[in-house]
Protein backbone atom coordinates (compact mmCIF):
# COMPACT_ATOMS: atom_id res chain seq x y z
CA UNK A 1 0.00 0.00 0.00
CA UNK A 2 1.49 3.31 -1.09
CA UNK A 3 0.69 6.11 1.36
CA UNK A 4 1.55 9.65 0.27
CA UNK A 5 1.06 12.79 2.32
CA UNK A 6 0.43 16.17 0.69
CA UNK A 7 1.20 19.24 2.78
CA UNK A 8 -1.61 21.56 1.68
CA UNK A 9 -4.50 21.71 -0.74
CA UNK A 10 -2.59 23.62 -3.43
CA UNK A 11 -0.05 20.80 -3.83
CA UNK A 12 -2.58 18.28 -5.09
CA UNK A 13 -2.16 17.09 -8.66
CA UNK A 14 -4.46 14.80 -10.65
CA UNK A 15 -1.89 12.00 -10.50
CA UNK A 16 -1.99 12.14 -6.70
CA UNK A 17 -5.70 11.38 -6.57
CA UNK A 18 -6.91 9.10 -9.36
CA UNK A 19 -7.88 5.63 -8.20
CA UNK A 20 -6.83 6.17 -4.60
CA UNK A 21 -8.50 6.41 -1.24
CA UNK A 22 -8.05 10.03 -0.18
CA UNK A 23 -8.30 11.20 3.42
CA UNK A 24 -8.80 14.93 3.84
CA UNK A 25 -7.46 16.25 7.16
CA UNK A 26 -8.39 19.66 8.53
CA UNK A 27 -8.04 19.22 12.28
CA UNK A 28 -8.79 22.89 13.08
CA UNK A 29 -11.59 22.54 12.34
CA UNK A 30 -13.50 21.32 9.29
CA UNK A 31 -13.01 17.56 9.37
CA UNK A 32 -13.29 17.50 13.18
CA UNK A 33 -16.60 19.34 12.82
CA UNK A 34 -17.87 16.95 10.12
CA UNK A 35 -16.99 13.91 12.23
CA UNK A 36 -18.75 15.47 15.22
CA UNK A 37 -21.87 16.43 13.26
CA UNK A 38 -22.32 12.88 11.92
CA UNK A 39 -21.56 11.39 15.34
CA UNK A 40 -24.41 13.53 16.67
CA UNK A 41 -26.73 12.09 14.02
CA UNK A 42 -26.73 14.75 11.33
CA UNK A 43 -28.19 13.19 8.19
CA UNK A 44 -25.29 14.41 6.04
CA UNK A 45 -22.82 17.22 5.50
CA UNK A 46 -22.55 18.76 2.04
CA UNK A 47 -19.15 20.31 1.33
CA UNK A 48 -19.47 23.57 -0.62
CA UNK A 49 -16.57 25.66 -1.87
CA UNK A 50 -17.92 29.21 -1.83
CA UNK A 51 -20.24 31.25 0.36
CA UNK A 52 -22.58 32.23 -2.54
CA UNK A 53 -22.94 28.55 -3.49
CA UNK A 54 -23.85 27.68 0.08
CA UNK A 55 -26.41 30.50 0.26
CA UNK A 56 -28.03 29.48 -3.03
CA UNK A 57 -28.24 25.74 -2.27
CA UNK A 58 -31.71 24.52 -1.32
CA UNK A 59 -31.93 21.25 0.60
CA UNK A 60 -34.88 20.05 2.66
CA UNK A 61 -34.31 19.97 6.45
CA UNK A 62 -30.95 21.70 6.22
CA UNK A 63 -28.91 24.29 8.06
CA UNK A 64 -26.00 26.36 6.83
CA UNK A 65 -22.67 26.31 8.60
CA UNK A 66 -19.19 27.59 7.97
CA UNK A 67 -16.52 30.20 8.42
CA UNK A 68 -14.16 32.48 6.64
CA UNK A 69 -10.83 33.08 8.37
CA UNK A 70 -12.19 31.39 11.53
CA UNK A 71 -15.23 33.66 11.84
CA UNK A 72 -18.84 32.53 11.43
CA UNK A 73 -20.45 33.60 8.16
CA UNK A 74 -23.16 36.23 8.57
CA UNK A 75 -26.65 34.78 8.18
CA UNK A 76 -25.59 31.16 8.72
CA UNK A 77 -27.13 29.19 11.57
CA UNK A 78 -23.82 27.77 12.79
CA UNK A 79 -20.11 28.34 12.30
CA UNK A 80 -17.27 25.83 12.25
CA UNK A 81 -16.93 24.99 15.95
CA UNK A 82 -17.64 21.32 16.70
CA UNK A 83 -19.49 22.42 19.83
CA UNK A 84 -22.16 24.05 17.66
CA UNK A 85 -23.01 20.60 16.29
CA UNK A 86 -23.43 18.80 19.64
CA UNK A 87 -27.14 19.54 19.94
CA UNK A 88 -30.38 17.67 19.47
CA UNK A 89 -31.29 20.14 16.74
CA UNK A 90 -28.56 18.71 14.50
CA UNK A 91 -30.10 15.22 14.40
CA UNK A 92 -31.66 14.44 11.04
CA UNK A 93 -30.51 17.71 9.48
CA UNK A 94 -28.30 18.11 6.43
CA UNK A 95 -25.50 20.60 7.03
CA UNK A 96 -24.47 22.78 4.08
CA UNK A 97 -20.89 23.58 5.04
CA UNK A 98 -18.30 25.93 3.56
CA UNK A 99 -14.94 26.73 5.16
CA UNK A 100 -11.73 28.51 4.25
CA UNK A 101 -9.59 25.44 3.63
CA UNK A 102 -11.32 22.19 4.57
CA UNK A 103 -14.27 22.08 2.19
CA UNK A 104 -12.02 23.29 -0.65
CA UNK A 105 -9.72 20.35 0.06
CA UNK A 106 -12.63 17.91 0.08
CA UNK A 107 -13.82 19.12 -3.30
CA UNK A 108 -10.25 19.04 -4.65
CA UNK A 109 -10.05 15.39 -3.56
CA UNK A 110 -13.30 14.42 -5.25
CA UNK A 111 -11.50 12.75 -8.16
CA UNK A 112 -10.32 10.00 -5.80
CA UNK A 113 -12.03 6.62 -5.78
CA UNK A 114 -13.00 7.16 -2.13
CA UNK A 115 -12.88 10.39 -0.12
CA UNK A 116 -12.87 10.17 3.68
CA UNK A 117 -12.68 12.83 6.38
CA UNK A 118 -9.94 12.28 8.96
CA UNK A 119 -9.14 13.93 12.28
CA UNK A 120 -7.58 13.04 15.60
CA UNK A 121 -11.11 12.19 16.71
CA UNK A 122 -11.36 9.14 14.41
CA UNK A 123 -7.80 7.99 13.59
CA UNK A 124 -8.38 4.29 14.33
CA UNK A 125 -11.62 4.20 12.37
CA UNK A 126 -10.07 5.92 9.35
CA UNK A 127 -7.20 3.42 9.30
CA UNK A 128 -9.69 0.54 9.53
CA UNK A 129 -11.63 1.93 6.57
CA UNK A 130 -8.44 2.32 4.51
CA UNK A 131 -7.46 -1.28 5.27
CA UNK A 132 -10.88 -2.46 4.08
CA UNK A 133 -10.67 -0.46 0.85
CA UNK A 134 -7.20 -1.89 0.02
CA UNK A 135 -6.17 0.95 -2.25
CA UNK A 136 -3.19 3.28 -2.35
CA UNK A 137 -3.77 6.22 -0.03
CA UNK A 138 -3.44 9.98 -0.28
CA UNK A 139 -3.46 11.84 3.04
CA UNK A 140 -4.35 15.40 2.06
CA UNK A 141 -3.56 17.96 4.74
CA UNK A 142 -5.84 20.90 4.04
CA UNK A 143 -3.37 23.34 5.56
CA UNK A 144 -3.94 26.80 6.94
CA UNK A 145 -4.51 29.54 4.37
CA UNK A 146 -2.48 27.68 1.72
CA UNK A 147 0.39 26.79 4.06
CA UNK A 148 1.27 23.56 5.86
CA UNK A 149 -0.53 23.18 9.20
CA UNK A 150 1.31 21.33 11.96
CA UNK A 151 -1.85 19.80 13.41
CA UNK A 152 -2.87 18.31 10.06
CA UNK A 153 0.59 16.82 9.57
CA UNK A 154 0.61 15.28 13.03
CA UNK A 155 -2.80 13.76 12.38
CA UNK A 156 -1.50 12.27 9.11
CA UNK A 157 1.39 10.77 11.08
CA UNK A 158 -1.07 9.23 13.54
CA UNK A 159 -3.08 7.67 10.71
CA UNK A 160 0.12 6.21 9.26
CA UNK A 161 1.07 4.75 12.65
CA UNK A 162 -2.38 3.19 12.92
CA UNK A 163 -2.07 1.76 9.41
CA UNK A 164 1.14 0.04 10.47
CA UNK A 165 -0.76 -1.49 13.40
CA UNK A 166 -3.80 -2.60 11.42
CA UNK A 167 -2.68 -3.34 7.86
CA UNK A 168 -1.64 -6.78 6.64
CA UNK A 169 0.00 -5.18 3.59
CA UNK A 170 3.47 -3.60 3.35
CA UNK A 171 3.27 0.19 3.62
CA UNK A 172 5.40 2.50 1.49
CA UNK A 173 5.64 6.20 2.38
CA UNK A 174 6.66 9.31 0.50
CA UNK A 175 9.24 11.56 2.15
CA UNK A 176 6.75 13.81 3.94
CA UNK A 177 4.83 10.80 5.21
CA UNK A 178 8.03 9.27 6.57
CA UNK A 179 8.99 12.48 8.39
CA UNK A 180 5.53 12.95 9.91
CA UNK A 181 5.30 9.33 11.01
CA UNK A 182 8.70 9.58 12.66
CA UNK A 183 7.66 12.80 14.40
CA UNK A 184 4.55 11.17 15.82
CA UNK A 185 6.42 8.14 17.14
CA UNK A 186 8.86 10.47 18.92
CA UNK A 187 6.25 12.73 20.53
CA UNK A 188 3.13 10.60 20.86
CA UNK A 189 2.58 11.59 24.50
CA UNK A 190 2.80 15.32 23.81
CA UNK A 191 0.66 15.62 20.67
CA UNK A 192 -2.01 17.85 22.29
CA UNK A 193 0.71 20.21 23.52
CA UNK A 194 2.19 20.45 20.01
CA UNK A 195 -1.22 21.18 18.52
CA UNK A 196 -1.80 23.98 21.04
CA UNK A 197 1.34 25.83 19.91
CA UNK A 198 0.56 25.54 16.20
CA UNK A 199 -0.17 28.66 14.16
CA UNK A 200 -3.81 27.67 13.68
CA UNK A 201 -4.33 27.03 17.38
CA UNK A 202 -2.80 30.36 18.36
CA UNK A 203 -5.05 32.11 15.88
CA UNK A 204 -8.12 30.42 17.37
CA UNK A 205 -6.89 31.25 20.86
CA UNK A 206 -6.91 34.96 19.99
CA UNK A 207 -10.57 34.54 19.02
CA UNK A 208 -11.39 32.86 22.33
CA UNK A 209 -11.72 29.38 20.81
CA UNK A 210 -8.98 27.40 22.56
CA UNK A 211 -11.71 25.02 23.77
CA UNK A 212 -12.09 23.95 20.12
CA UNK A 213 -8.37 23.22 19.92
CA UNK A 214 -8.51 21.10 23.07
CA UNK A 215 -11.52 19.18 21.79
CA UNK A 216 -10.08 18.59 18.31
CA UNK A 217 -6.82 17.25 19.80
CA UNK A 218 -8.52 14.21 21.39
CA UNK A 219 -7.60 10.84 19.93
CA UNK A 220 -10.24 8.32 18.86
CA UNK A 221 -13.28 9.90 20.45
CA UNK A 222 -15.53 8.47 17.72
CA UNK A 223 -15.62 5.37 15.53
CA UNK A 224 -17.40 7.05 12.62
CA UNK A 225 -15.79 7.83 9.26
CA UNK A 226 -17.41 10.39 6.94
CA UNK A 227 -17.26 9.44 3.25
CA UNK A 228 -18.02 11.88 0.43
CA UNK A 229 -20.34 10.86 -2.40
CA UNK A 230 -20.25 12.18 -5.96
CA UNK A 231 -22.50 15.14 -5.08
CA UNK A 232 -20.09 16.23 -2.27
CA UNK A 233 -22.53 14.84 0.27
CA UNK A 234 -20.74 13.29 3.24
CA UNK A 235 -22.36 10.38 5.06
CA UNK A 236 -21.08 7.64 7.35
CA UNK A 237 -18.77 5.10 5.72
CA UNK A 238 -20.52 1.74 5.75
CA UNK A 239 -17.69 -0.54 4.67
CA UNK A 240 -17.61 -2.90 1.74
CA UNK A 241 -20.48 -4.98 3.11
CA UNK A 242 -22.61 -2.11 4.31
CA UNK A 243 -21.49 -2.40 7.93
CA UNK A 244 -20.70 0.70 9.94
CA UNK A 245 -17.00 0.81 10.77
CA UNK A 246 -17.67 0.49 14.53
CA UNK A 247 -18.71 -3.13 13.97
CA UNK A 248 -15.46 -3.86 12.17
CA UNK A 249 -12.92 -2.44 14.63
Amino acid sequence: MQVDVVGNVNEVRRIDIAGRSAVVIDVLRTTSTIVTALAYDAAAVIAVETVPQAKQMTVQDSIRGGERFNKKIAGFEVGNSPYEYMTQEIAGKTVILTTTDGTRALIKASRARHVLAGSFLNVQAVAAALCLLQRDVLLLCAGDQDEFALEDGLCAGCIIEELYRQSHFPIRLNDLGRVLHQAVTQCEDTLPDLVRVSTGARRLDKLGSMHDVTYCSQLNLFDCVPEMREDHRMELFRGLEGERISKLL
